[in-house]
């Protein structure tokens, strides 16, 4: 396989800037919506996990979206960097979604005066946290990679099934939850803080995943010599 056709990733001298630039960012972001916007006329202070929780969300959705397009290439091309990729999100998703979970039942309390109910969206997001969680567990039944790769492929291809209905649920079903947060959904001032911690959040996904596939390739190269070895 041509080193042309393996993921394009930063290299490891901008991995420090990457962490600033994140940094920097969700600094601001917090510091934005903690002091510069009022808290929500109806929920109050509360309302300002929002500012984290809508983030947290969408790039939960974003990693498992990364790992169902990258299944897709290992399977095409038999790749396994493709494969490292997948994996590297898809353990970054699952911290993103325990996250927004978590911050959902903090902000479900006061709201609606339960941490935990089985609303549509916060049922199939709990669905989607175990299906990935399902994808890491697989990824340890198989030593030999290619057989590992393969089969995590087909269950990061399957489980991305639950994404869009995760998105939808509060659309297609009564829900307690309210609509997806979106600028049309959000006043301006708003927006614009929801907006710069989206873009925090993403810096944060792009470090971590260069850190993470960094040592997904050292993994491999162990793998190989013990493999070697053996």
């Amino acid at each position: 396989m041509s080193e042309l056709s393996a993921p394009s990733l930063p290299p490891t001298g901008r991995a420090p800037l990457l962490a600033a630039g994140a940094l920097v960012a969700m600094v601001a972001g917090s510091a934005a919506g903690l002091l510069l916007v009022p808290a929500d006329a109806l929920q109050g202070e509360v309302q300002r996990l929002m500012y984290i929780h809508v983030p947290a969300a969408w790039l939960a959705m974003l990693s498992f979206f990364v790992v169902f397009v990258m299944s897709v290439l290992y399977l095409v091309q038999r790749d396994l960097r493709w494969d490292r990729v997948a994996a590297s999100s898809a353990e970054i998703g699952v911290v993103f979604t325990a996250l927004t979970l978590l911050l959902g039942s903090l902000w479900g309390k006061p709201t609606w005066g339960v941490w935990w109910t089985w609303d549509p969206r916060l049922t199939t997001t709990a669905i989607l946290l175990m299906i990935y969680v399902g994808y890491l567990v697989v990824r340890s039944f198989a030593d030999e990679p290619e057989t590992r790769a393969r089969w995590a492929a087909i269950v990061g291809i399957v489980g991305f099934v639950d994404v869009p209905i995760v998105y939808l649920s509060v659309l297609w079903w009564r829900t307690l939850h309210q609509p997806p947060s979106s600028p049309r959904s959000t006043a301006g001032e708003f927006v614009y803080v929801l907006l710069l911690n989206v873009a925090a959040f993403t810096l944060l996904y792009i470090y971590l995943m260069v850190r993470r596939y960094r040592i997904a390739v050292a993994e491999s190269h162990l793998e190989e010599l013990q493999m070697e070895g053996a």
